[in-house]
């Protein structure tokens, strides 16, 4: 039986842009770092709250994502937030300029969407 999510793999196409999105943007805690030589790739493990939640991989030349947002696979990477336009005013303050705050017609709680370096969805929802 399942017994949690262990953690989700992300594959970048700039391994320095998308390390720094993630720890100084998103602030997700570093728990590891290696370089696989074989492979020419890194290989970065995050945390939040002391809890791994992703792999950040590098590869050289990966293929670029196929659409926004309806592609298969992967949809998005959800964020829970306290307080959603603190958040907000936070990213708007380091360039980056989530959606206008939307509102969950089923649970009446409000999320809003912006982007990782590679367009990868992220969202933020309010507790």
């Amino acid at each position: 039986m399942l017994s949690k999510i262990h953690h989700i793999a992300i594959i970048c196409s700039d391994y320095a842009r998308s390390k720094t999105f993630y720890t100084e943007i998103l602030g997700l805690e570093i728990l590891r770092e290696v370089y696989r030589k074989e492979r020419d790739s890194y290989k970065l493990d995050l945390c939040l709250n002391g809890r791994y939640v992703i792999e950040l991989f590098s590869f050289p030349n990966p293929p670029v994502r196929v659409s926004r947002p309806e592609s298969c696979g992967l949809r998005h990477l959800a964020f829970e937030v306290e307080d959603l336009e603190v958040e907000i005013k936070r990213l708007q303050n380091l360039g980056i300029n989530p959606e206008p705050i939307r509102v969950d017609e089923f649970t009446d709680k409000r999320f809003t969407f912006f982007s990782d370096p590679d367009d990868l969805p992220i969202e933020l929802y309010e507790k």
